[in-house]
Formats: structure tokens, C-alpha cells, sequence
């Protein structure tokens, strides 16, 4: 038996490898695989009271709850980085899924079973994220990724829109709201309007770190759009972009359904 929960707490007290592997009773090869599969995937200490070694092994290691299946196995982490970008959807990667099966002669899964594999898997890794917000404190704005059309009803034309989304994180409450630009006015006449459907305003707002928010981000200095600092001491709140290159910072916003 792997005991997966105790190789993770004892490895953040800084026990060395050798030391979990005599503690645990399992192989240093073992431990060294589960520690650096739990790193890799957000997996860090403390762990809530849910993570038993079953959840873990499961999170871990998804494909050995399907072995028994006969059916080709799913794999769960390319999934959830193709989600992670413009305009792939499940539906597409199920598609895709079932040609790899037909090249290679196995079964595969529905895309009702697919689906649910994958959700029950989603909901493990989005429970290791570390990041813990109260309610009214923090709202996460972005442009989404892709942009969408609106139809002109009186010469057929289709013209391109762009998509602002706001998320509160604690209660997933989502404001989304389509422009004709991604302009200043309608970066901040969006702001206003996500305030009025939220119905207050939030301590902090954290936006990307695009050119109508932020126009210097270093390590040492930041330097925010003077019109978007004056819109945020009007709401008596605070701009804080999300780190370069830390996506997670603002996760919320990309779970957002396209």
C-alpha cells in the first residue's frame, strides 16, 4: 500500500527521502515518483481533510480507475491543457480521442462517460489550488481569449466583438460583457457596469497585465494606466495585476465555459 498523504507531509517537514521511505514503508523510487508527480501538479501541503490516499492516488494517478475498463485510457493532464486554450472544447478532444482509438483498435468511451471522467477529475485538481479568497475582497478581470461576432440586422454584416468577464473567486459569480473595442472607455465602462450587476465594489481587482490596465510590471516597479488608477480610487479600491507569467494569480477567470 502507498501511503501517499504520509510521503507528502513528511516530505514538507523536510524529511529526506530515505527518512520517508523507512517511515512510509515504501520504495525510495516510489517516493521520489509521488512527490514529483504532486509537485508538478499543484499538489502541495496542507492538505485539506478530503485528500486521503485513495483521492490522492486517484488524482495522481486517474488512469488506474480506468485499467479495468478494457477501454483506452484517458489522458487526463493533455486534457486539461488543451482546455486551457482558445477554442478547444471536449467535444473536440473527444473527437479527437476517438480517432486515436480507431487507429489503434481499442474501445473508447462515450462522450458522456469521457465527460465525466474528466469533470470528476477537473473538480481533484481545481481543490489543490492554493489560492483562498473571502467573499467581496478580490474580483479578477480579463479580456476572453476568444473573440466573438455580432450580426448588424439591417445590412447582414458581421462585426467582431470582445469579451470582458469578472469573477468574484469565493462565490463564482461571473459578469461577462461584449464591446465593439478593446479601448480604455470600454475597458473601464465595463468595470462600472460589472460593479453595478455585482451590486458593490470589491477591496482588490486583479486584470492581466494588458496595456489598458498596466504600463510597466517588473519585479521592482509598477506603473499602472493613470486612468485606471484614477477609476480605482474612485471605488476606494486597489489595482494589483497578476504576477508575469503566474497564471494561476487569476484562475478563476479562465474556468470561465466559452
Amino acid at each position: 500500500m502507498i501511503h501517499y498523504r504520509r510521503i507528502l507531509e513528511l516530505h514538507d517537514e523536510g524529511i529526506s527521502l530515505r527518512g520517508i521511505a523507512a517511515s512510509t514503508g515504501n520504495s525510495r523510487p516510489k517516493v521520489t515518483e509521488v512527490i514529483a508527480l504532486a509537485e508538478k501538479k499543484g499538489l502541495v501541503c496542507p492538505l485539506e481533510e478530503e485528500m486521503t490516499d485513495k483521492w490522492i492516488e486517484e488524482f495522481l494517478f486517474p488512469e488506474k480507475t480506468l485499467e479495468a475498463s478494457g477501454r483506452q485510457p484517458l489522458n487526463f493532464d493533455y486534457i486539461h491543457e488543451e482546455l486551457a486554450k482558445p477554442n478547444v472544447t471536449l467535444s473536440l478532444l473527444h473527437h479527437e480521442y476517438e480517432v486515436e482509438c480507431r487507429t489503434n483498435k481499442k474501445i473508447p468511451y462515450s462522450y458522456r462517460s469521457f465527460s465525466r471522467h474528466y469533470s470528476k477529475y477537473a473538480e481533484k485538481y481545481k481543490a489543490t489550488l492554493r489560492i483562498r479568497r473571502k467573499p467581496g475582497e478580490v474580483v479578477e478581470v480579463d479580456w476572453a481569449g476568444s473573440t466573438a461576432f455580432i450580426i448588424d440586422r439591417d445590412t447582414g454584416e458581421k462585426i467582431k466583438a470582445y469579451v470582458f468577464i469578472a469573477t468574484l473567486p469565493c462565490s463564482q459569480l461571473s459578469y461577462a460583457e461584449a464591446t465593439l473595442s478593446m479601448n480604455l472607455h470600454s475597458w473601464i465602462t465595463a468595470h462600472n457596469h460589472a460593479y453595478e450587476y455585482f451590486g458593490g465594489t470589491t477591496q482588490i481587482i486583479v486584470p492581466d497585465n494588458l496595456k489598458t490596465s498596466v504600463t510597466k510590471h517588473t519585479t521592482r516597479e509598477l506603473i499602472l494606466n493613470p486612468t485606471y488608477r484614477e477609476m480605482a480610487d474612485y471605488y476606494n479600491t486597489v489595482v494589483m495585476p497578476a504576477r508575469v507569467r503566474s497564471p494561476k494569480d487569476y484562475p478563476e477567470v479562465f474556468i470561465i465555459p466559452n
